[in-house]
């Protein structure tokens, strides 16, 4: 099979290895499909993310889709789950398997994860998808699910107000699952046109450009201030703006990842408003949630996806989603996969 490893920083080969076997408990799956996450591209820029470094040559990914290979259930069309969490300890136990101290995660630390064209992974963590999900619906099953977890963090009420900073493909999901939650307005934030405008086609009520027209017009926008403010950019920057469009006793939910491992604000601002912050860890037991609200329409996955590559392409994949020149960058390992242009921005 051929595989992508990540050696350092921006260094990443695909080559030959010899085709995984599959164990007790354990499925082959020809990966079809693997989408390019932010935490991704703190692997690819600074090989390693957090604590975290790569101390081996890394196969990333852990938004993933595939074809089981084999056994009672060959032919089956699956989405992955990357979290292999202990189920033993006191907090798998508690139902928070995604905090579990000792999980092993696809694509980090010494777990390689579905940048290749064949894996062994845990039948148990083995979806089936419904015949009317493409591959990169599958794959996308994983950040909707993060999604779907931090919007669940928000404690949304029917009829709240919600601010979205940072419009890339989990923005743009938490916007979506705030709206299904019973969100009644929502105002979005992102200094990329192509994603603000997405952000408007998938429902946000008043979208801004925060480098242009700042955090006075952002809080004006928030009227006297929002009920949950969900920050989705990784920046001390967003986190700000979240905070300055939550209303005093609100929520603000930190999804996104600093690239230093390491988050400030502006404490009188925080304090004054009493705000509750949220910060949130990849997901819960949420895959047939989301499969079945995607199965629904009640989210859009497909809009999402705005490049397309093979594996031999990963790199080029990596740069464009460096870049933010479009939205979700999906890479498909089995196959050739097909290049293509981002959609039209304004």
């Amino acid at each position: 099979m051929r595989a992508a490893r990540l050696h350092a920083a921006r260094d990443i080969r695909v080559a030959d290895e010899p085709d995984p076997v599959a164990g007790p408990g354990l499925d082959l799956v020809r990966v079809t499909a693997v989408g390019v996450c932010g935490s991704d591209l703190h692997w690819f820029d600074e090989a390693g993310i957090g604590d975290a470094t790569v101390d081996r040559p890394l196969i990333l990914g852990h938004e993933f889709a595939g074809v089981i290979e084999g056994g009672p259930r060959h032919g089956q069309r699956v989405a992955i789950d990357p979290a292999m969490p202990c189920e033993r300890c006191e907090t798998c136990r508690g139902g928070h398997r995604n905090l579990c101290p000792d999980v092993v995660f696809a694509g980090h630390g010494r777990q390689d994860g579905g940048l290749r064209e064949l894996l062994a992974w845990p039948a148990a963590l083995l979806h089936p998808l419904p015949d009317s999900f493409s591959d990169s619906d599958g794959a996308l099953l994983e950040p909707l699910g993060v999604a779907i977890h931090a919007e669940g963090l928000g404690h949304l009420k029917l009829g709240a107000s919600v601010a979205v900073i940072g419009c890339g493909p989990i923005g743009l999901l938490i916007l979506q699952a705030a709206l299904c939650a019973g969100a009644e307005r929502v105002v979005a934030a992102d200094p990329l046109a192509h994603r603000r405008e997405a952000a408007g086609r998938l429902g946000a009520d008043e979208v801004i450009n925060p480098d242009v027209e700042g955090r006075a017009a952002l809080a004006e926008l928030s009227g006297g201030g929002v009920d949950v403010a969900f920050e989705a950019a990784g920046t001390d920057g967003a986190v700000a703006l979240a905070m300055v469009a939550a209303k005093p006793g609100a929520r603000v939910v930190l999804a996104g990842i600093p690239a230093e491992d390491r988050t400030s604000f502006p404490a009188s601002l925080a304090r004054r408003k009493g705000l509750t912050i949220a910060v949130a860890r990849r997901m819960g037991d949420v895959y047939p949630r989301a499969i079945g609200m995607v199965a629904q329409r009640r989210i859009d996955l497909a809009s999402l996806v705005t490049h397309r590559f093979p594996l031999t392409e990963v790199a080029q994949a990596f740069e464009v989603a460096g870049a933010r020149e479009g939205l979700k960058v999906v890479i498909h390992p089995s196959g050739s996969g097909a290049s293509m242009p981002p959609r039209p921005a304004d």
